[in-house]
């Protein structure tokens, strides 16, 4: 069944109210009709089988048929912070990042970044990346949409990393020294519903004074294997780790 994330104000009882792009594609892509069914997502993470009931010009009105209980979502909440790198490799990070689990994506500006945005496009290039995000979501049946933040400056990431319990750093050098304990050492020890934000450089890695600052407030620099990976593979590396530690092993 499509899945289809909606607002609180959305769901008025048993009766689900849909607009905007999320009547587009049922109406008009995938040409629904009354009598079919689909999920639908409240930002609590409820999910519900909901029959259509009637599709106008502008809305579909469905009745909900049943509440699911549903477990989807990484028992440790992931929030993946990249340095701005070329190309679509953002987009690829957030959508293929959103299936694996990960809870949010902070893109910054590192010292290596060839890319800049300029505060014009910023905010359009964060809506293209929050719908990269929503689809993502909805294709791999999570019960969550991860949020993505603005582009920050280091410093900036520094200030928003305070609320988390852990903080990594993937650094290459470490992974040439062999360091390999760090990233499992911090799977063992968190508890699950804990949150660990993990930052990764561009193309290029971060520079030594960027891990530098990172180190200072507390941010634990790891290797990733033995293997230097791309800027767009390192966190979906991790996030399967992840995933491996806390849902596969338990």
């Amino acid at each position: 069944m499509q899945r289809y994330f909606l607002k609180n104000d959305q769901f008025n009882g048993g009766t689900v109210s849909i607009t905007g792009d999320d009547f587009h594609h049922i109406a008009r892509v995938m040409r629904m009709e009354p009598g079919e069914t689909i999920i639908t997502v409240d930002e609590n993470g409820r999910a519900a089988v909901t029959s259509i009931e009637e599709i106008t010009n502008e809305r579909i009105i469905g009745t909900v048929i049943e509440w699911k209980d549903e477990r989807n979502e990484l028992p440790l909440s992931i929030a993946i912070a990249s340095g701005l790198p070329k190309g679509d490799k953002l987009d690829y990070i957030v959508q293929k990042g959103t299936e694996m689990g990960a809870s949010g994506f902070i893109p910054f500006t590192a010292a290596r970044s060839v890319v800049k945005w300029d505060q014009k496009k910023a905010g359009k290039k964060i809506e293209r990346l929050q719908k990269i995000a929503k689809e993502a979501a909805e294709q791999s049946h999570r019960t969550a949409v991860p949020e993505v933040a603005d582009v920050q400056t280091l410093k900036q990431l520094v200030a928003f990393a305070e609320g988390f319990d852990y903080k990594l750093v993937a650094f290459e050098e470490e992974a040439k020294r062999g360091e390999s304990s760090v990233f499992a050492n911090v799977l063992k020890q968190a508890q699950p519903g804990q949150r660990i934000l993990f930052v990764f450089g561009p193309e290029g890695g971060l520079a030594e004074q960027e891990i530098e600052q990172l180190s200072s407030a507390g941010f634990l620099a790891c290797g990733l294997g033995p293997r230097i990976l791309r800027t767009e593979t390192a966190p979906l590396y991790a996030l399967a780790s992840v995933s491996y530690h806390t849902e596969l092993l338990r």
